[in-house]
């Protein structure tokens, strides 16, 4: 029968594990720096409304984080299991694995959307947004979640191919659907009179095509290795506990960063409604340490999926020491670059003095947390590769929970410091559960080379012998 796309895919990253890192990482990095340049861009139109449209912008961010957050939480499991699957030659569970996602999605779509519409007002007063700032807030929320079936899909869809270890394609596509929102922002913003609202909009119609396009690659060209059979689906309740365990407690984890968003911005504006929009600048300017951190843990969570299914012990922690290393020096650079360049970095997004020299002291403190979110980072995504999505979020609740929040708020209503103090608790959460990150990604590493050892699968059942390749299992017969 006719070879799958990819079919070799396996082998090729086995053969030489780095450069397999760097060709996944790569066009993660490419695709995250446009979508980083959109934020930006869409930051700066918004800024230029006016500094209330900004702040209302940044109390958005908690909401929208995690109705995304959720969902980026359930890709990664997606991504695990399907790269456990393909590592272990089972092309019948990729498969399942596949089409099972898109049930996922749907109801996630459903259940994010509806929620928002019901509750966005209550929880918008809820984060403590001032008055006079309510129906800014909610123009935008309000829009924004009628286009999340679009962008829920379409980080699904995503997922899927990233399991396969297709990163080329969700990153062209998403990268064309970045170009189009940069393109429509100032036009809806702008030119409609829109406002914040605008810059909504315009995030639903480019999420919107790039639903549309993967739809016609997945389902019409075939051009994933995958396949889907969904007029012969049989739900199958092993694949979504097999996606939950991973994907959920991920999603929690953001659910968790996203509480914690939702406290600052209250402890922020005891001090002034400006150190809210300085967080909003200082974040947008994180994501260019966060997004190479992010890249490399996307291709370490395939990677680690596939050599784990192949009981490769040795791949696994040869590429999980290397990009850990790698991520580390890269982070320092970045931190010690943007400390120098802070004040200039600052002035491209505001023309107010306030909120300018509140975000010069916020990047100058979490800079100094970069190499630490590298580790947490990294030690996440290696984990969930290996099937374990617990520990992200133990540690999301470490660090935003136990340690940045309380200090932060007694820092503010306690001792009654400067807003200074609120990111020096962010640093020093940070560094802590980095801390304990490193050890239970090396507990974890020798549980699963252990695992290996014993001729014990990931998939839950006994491991097969033989080093079929992936091109082999690709022309065995199809199943009945």
């Amino acid at each position: 029968m006719q070879e799958r796309p990819g079919a070799d895919r396996l082998d090729r990253f086995a053969e030489n594990p780095r450069r397999a890192l760097w060709l996944l990482a790569m066009p993660i990095l490419i695709g995250m720096s446009i979508q980083t340049l959109y934020m930006i861009v869409d930051m700066f139109f918004v800024g230029r409304v006016s500094p209330e449209a900004l702040t209302a912008l940044a109390f958005n961010m908690p909401l929208v984080f995690l109705a995304m957050g959720v969902t980026f939480g359930l890709g990664t499991g997606i991504t695990a299991v399907i790269a456990q699957a393909i590592g272990a030659r089972d092309r019948v569970r990729a498969d399942r694995a596949a089409e099972h996602s898109v049930l996922i999605g749907a109801l996630v779509a459903a259940l994010t959307t509806g929620s928002a519409l019901v509750f966005g007002i209550p929880l918008l007063h809820a984060l403590g947004v001032p008055a006079e700032l309510v129906p800014q807030a909610w123009s935008y929320f309000r829009v924004l979640a009628c286009g999340y079936p679009f962008m829920i899909l379409a980080v699904f869809f995503r997922s899927i191919l990233s399991g396969e270890g297709n990163v080329k394609t969700p990153v062209i596509v998403q990268g064309a659907a970045t170009v189009l929102n940069i393109a429509l922002d100032p036009l809806f913003i702008f030119t409609f009179g829109m406002g914040v609202a605008g810059a909504a909009l315009a995030t639903i119609v480019s999420q919107a095509a790039a639903a549309l396009v993967f739809v016609y690659l997945l389902f019409v060209a075939k051009l994933s290795y995958v396949r889907f059979d969904l007029a012969n689906f049989r739900y199958d309740s092993a694949i979504i506990r097999s996606i939950c365990v991973i994907g959920l407690p991920a999603s929690l984890s953001f659910l968790v960063m996203s509480l914690g968003g939702g406290v600052l911005n209250r402890i922020l504006v005891e001090h002034t409604p400006d150190a809210v929009a300085a967080l909003q600048i200082g974040s947008r300017l994180d994501h260019v340490v966060i997004l190479p951190q992010v890249a490399v843990a996307s291709g370490l969570v395939t990677l680690v999926g596939m050599f784990y299914g192949a009981r490769r012990g040795d791949l696994l922690r040869e590429i999980v020491r290397y990009a850990m290393v790698r991520t580390i020096l890269l982070s320092i650079a970045i931190a010690a670059a943007f400390y120098v360049l802070a004040p200039a970095l600052v002035a491209f997004f505001t023309d107010s003095p306030g909120i300018h020299t509140l975000g010069v002291d916020y990047l100058r403190v979490v800079v100094f947390a970069y190499p630490f979110i590298g580790v947490s980072i990294l030690t996440g995504r290696s984990l969930q590769g290996l099937g374990r999505g617990s520990p992200e979020l133990w540690l999301s609740l470490l660090r935003v929970i136990l340690i940045s929040a309380p200090l932060a708020w007694a820092a503010t209503f306690w001792l009654r410091g400067p807003v200074q103090w609120v990111w020096y608790s962010s640093l020093i959460g940070t560094v802590i559960s980095a801390s304990v990150a490193l050890a239970w990604l090396a507990a974890g590493l020798r549980q699963a080379i252990a695992s290996i050892g014993r001729g014990e699968s990931p998939l839950g059942a006994p491991a097969s012998g033989g080093e079929l390749s992936v091109d082999a299992a690709a022309e065995a017969p199809e199943p009945a």
